[in-house]
């Protein structure tokens, strides 16, 4: 009999999400691998068995055994798009909202995201890692155990190296996945966003890049992405194609906020350009949804933006998943058009608004959202070998995730297989 660290045990529901290190697409979104009394054996920090819990019970030994009777296990979710090191707020902007004023006419007047910029800039990179950790620990009590930490805020080659060395330098027990996003906005001291890209792609983008290769995330194998915000006002097509063209060269895999409020044409190309996802889509038109379905990019859909802009149009997911497409969903946590923190309430959201079944919005929350990552080797599933992330929620049935809205479930969180978070703590 061998000897390990843990067994979690007579888990009611054992939600696995077993995808065999890739994504799913169509009638794959409905598999969760579920399991009825089911165990999960961890092991320095990794899975080493998933079974039923008899099974494995007479094959491993562990001091710590702790009877799950009662509750479901799934894997940790990974939010695959959030904007959390920042400072400030926007709390007179969702005023202005409420009196009429629409997200792209208050950038245009300055507010918006360089309201934040101006805030950011002023921080310090340990404020900014005070209020990080302070929002990844909500989020890990959400039932959140990776996630991706944009950049953005800072919009110079200073200023945008602060916020991603204070994501570097990020002491949380979650996996944090960067990604530089000095193409969100043109800065006011810059005359045009062409002048401004140009300035990026000679300057901020190969600073950003040497600090990482120069950090430990190469050698952990944690990948850093690069985005840029296409949208009237913005950046164009073509500013994409460039930013695109040179993050390739220096081996950066690239994301895209695309057709959040105006259709501009690009997914086709972000697909062609090789795109590891494309995210918003909530005007993308179904001709374009079909030509991302038969790619390998993740479309990343973000409905808790629309509703707190008060915008009912969201983005198709359904036409997306039908088509055969990978779909992943996140929460865009940002100061302006999305504080939110809670991947269960985005799941909840998308089963409403966009049509999804329970287990397709769990699958978009793991397994693909992990891919739209990189790092579904490693985590969005629990499978042999990958890291021992696990949520154990407080019912019978997972369905209560996103039927109960509103409602945390969330018991308990293991990260590598050590308890980080407990509602009875």
């Amino acid at each position: 009999m061998q000897t390990v660290d843990l067994i979690l045990a007579h888990a009611t529901q054992l939600v696995t999400c077993a995808c065999h290190n890739q994504p799913k697409r169509g009638a794959q979104m409905r598999e969760l691998g579920l399991i009825s009394d089911g165990a999960l054996v961890v092991h320095d920090g990794r899975i080493v068995a998933v079974g039923k819990t008899g099974d494995l019970l007479g094959a491993y030994h562990a001091e710590q055994v702790v009877d799950l009777s009662g509750r479901v296990v799934l894997p940790g979710l990974v939010d695959c798009h959030t904007h959390v090191p920042h400072a400030g707020h926007r709390y007179d902007e969702f005023e202005l909202r409420l009196q009429g004023k629409s997200y792209l006419d208050i950038l245009k007047a300055g507010g918006g995201i360089l309201n934040t910029v101006r805030a950011t800039r002023s921080a310090s990179a340990t404020e900014l890692m005070k209020q990080a950790r302070k929002r990844l620990s909500t989020m890990l009590r959400w039932g959140t155990t990776t996630a991706e930490l944009k950049s953005g805020y800072g919009l110079s080659t200073e200023a945008e190296s602060k916020q991603l060395q204070a994501v570097f330098a990020l002491d949380h027990a979650m996996t944090l996945i960067p990604t530089f996003l000095g193409a969100h906005a043109k800065p006011e001291e810059f005359a045009s966003a062409s002048d401004y890209l140009a300035y990026v792609l000679a300057d901020s983008l190969p600073s950003v890049h040497a600090l990482y290769q120069a950090s430990d995330l190469p050698q952990q194998g944690i990948p850093m992405f690069v985005d840029i915000f296409v949208e009237e006002g913005t950046f164009t097509l073509e500013h994409m194609v460039a930013y695109f063209e040179q993050a390739r060269q220096l081996g950066l895999p690239r994301k895209a906020h695309l057709d959040q409020f105006h259709h501009g044409g690009a997914v086709p190309v972000a697909v062609e350009m090789g795109a590891t996802s494309v995210d918003h889509l909530e005007v993308t038109p179904p001709s374009d949804l079909d030509i991302l379905a038969r790619s390998e990019t993740v479309g990343v859909m973000l409905p808790t933006v629309n509703l707190h802009l008060g915008n009912l149009h969201f983005a198709n997911a359904r036409h997306l998943v039908d088509a055969d497409g990978i779909l992943a969903l996140a929460t865009d946590y940002n100061p302006g058009s999305s504080p939110v923190l809670s991947l269960p309430f985005v799941m909840a959201l998308a089963c409403r608004v966009q049509r999804l079944l329970p287990s397709e919005a769990l699958n978009a929350c793991t397994v693909n959202a992990a891919h739209a990552l990189g790092v579904l080797d490693r985590v969005g599933s629990l499978e042999v070998g990958k890291q021992a992330d696990v949520v154990v929620l407080q019912t019978d049935d997972y369905r209560s995730l996103v039927v109960e809205m509103g409602n945390s479930l969330v018991e308990q969180v293991y990260l590598k297989g050590k308890p980080q978070w407990s509602a009875s703590f």
